[in-house]
């Protein structure tokens, strides 16, 4: 594929990508994902049971700590590096760059998160880690408006979101299958470098003119960064509910090796997250494409996260009240069918709101705040209801509330059908 001319790098779009395009950035995408999930689903939980002993915490404690300090520099990381790349000249074009520097930085903080002594070299390793993936998240994410018209944004996004829970299953399987913490951190490394060669290697990147970069100024580059609710309404009601439904799904996923472990005393609990893992990976597979694709047939967005969403709360709800093994794989498959279609139509329906094409890149990043800010809410609200409010039973319940909200929110924007 040949890359447009730098003068049409602020353009919108209008020449449809090809199978070749999605494949290579969705296997980048999906690349990531595994960096990010064999960490978040096995390992550094594997990591918090060994340090927990004698270090004043418990293991949730720790694990909570880690993942939200994580989460904290994702918030700064992905706006920040998206920004970035919108202001990049390469001849490399202004998102591949930041692929290939993500990718290969994330690699090596995994290694180092695999030699971690305590917590705070492994709470230092996983901030690392999102710091370098969320560079080459951000730069993949910006490559589909860029490129992508918005009657195909579905469409992509679905392939996208397929190669974000294969990412997360990936992961959880690599993880599980290697044989042990430093073997899982390394065999995650390795995926994610070799998951983005394709697209830097095969595929132009959009240039951006030296003429088109708009003057330096600290000042207004920090500015950026608020994109005012009242100014732009649609993009605020988009940014909430991806927000509420984001956390909601943490909330579930937060503490589920152990949920298996001291409620519902799953005989191998590692095993058990890697099946429920799988469970929802198959059934949003299912509908993950799908969805994106219906949305661009029929030209409309809302009622498929609406629906999605409230689908989710229902699943999220049956976690607290059918604690059974049984129940936990029923719960699996009906997340995974919600979010599927949530997945990708809603990134579609991100894109759509976007202001300026000059600030793609760090306007997304914003917006991917709300996919990074859950992980950090997450772990304040579960740890305390988990250890004196009730235990597991109220933070489903809780995650089924939170997640309806966002679902009802989404009628507030105005701006797409």
């Amino acid at each position: 594929m040949t890359a447009t001319r730098p003068t049409e790098a602020l353009a919108e779009p209008v020449e449809r990508v090809g199978r070749g395009w999605t494949a290579a950035l969705s296997l980048a995408n999906g690349a990531i994902w595994v960096g990010w999930y064999g960490p978040l689903q096995i390992l550094l939980a594997s990591q918090a049971k060994d340090f927990a002993p004698g270090s004043g915490m418990s293991k949730e404690a720790m694990l909570a700590w880690v993942t939200g300090a994580g989460a904290a520099v994702s918030l700064v990381a992905n706006p920040l590096f998206g920004a970035l790349s919108d202001r990049t000249t390469s001849r490399r074009g202004r998102r591949t760059p930041w692929i290939v520097a993500g990718a290969a930085g994330g690699a090596l903080s995994l290694l180092l998160l695999a030699g971690a002594g305590g917590v705070w070299t492994m709470a230092a390793g996983w901030c690392l880690v999102q710091l370098t993936l969320n560079a080459a998240f951000a730069a993949v994410t910006a490559a589909v408006p860029d490129r992508v018209p918005r009657l195909q944004r579905g469409s992509v996004g679905g392939w996208l979101g397929a190669a974000q829970i294969l990412g997360v299953v990936g992961g959880t399987g690599l993880a599980t299958a290697a044989g042990g913490v430093g073997a899982g951190y390394a065999a995650c490394a390795v995926f994610t470098v070799v998951g983005v060669v394709p697209y830097v290697l095969r595929y132009e990147d959009v240039r951006l003119a030296v003429a088109d970069r708009p003057a330096w100024s600290w000042r207004s580059f920090v500015a950026g960064f608020w994109l005012s609710p009242r100014r732009y309404p649609d993009l605020g009601w988009a940014w909430l509910t991806r927000f509420l439904i984001n956390l909601s799904n943490a909330l579930v996923l937060l503490y589920l090796l152990y949920y298996l472990r001291d409620r519902l005393h799953y005989g191998d609990p590692d095993q058990g997250v890697l099946i429920l893992t799988a469970v929802n990976g198959v059934t949003l597979l299912a509908t993950v494409v799908v969805g994106g694709v219906w949305s661009d047939r029929v030209g409309r967005r809302k009622p498929f996260v609406i629906w999605s969403g409230v689908l989710m709360a229902v699943a999220t709800a049956a976690l607290a009240g059918w604690q059974t093994w049984p129940g936990a794989i029923v719960a699996a498959a009906v997340l995974g069918v919600g979010f599927g279609v949530f997945t990708s139509v809603d990134f579609a329906l991100m894109t759509d709101v976007l202001p300026k094409a000059l600030d793609r890149g760090k306007d997304l990043g914003v917006i991917n705040v709300a996919n990074a800010l859950p992980q950090v809410a997450a772990p304040a609200l579960a740890a305390p209801i988990v250890t004196y409010l009730g235990g597991y039973r109220v933070l489903y319940l809780v995650s089924a509330v939170i997640g309806l909200a966002g679902a009802v929110l989404v009628g507030r924007i105005r701006g797409v059908d």
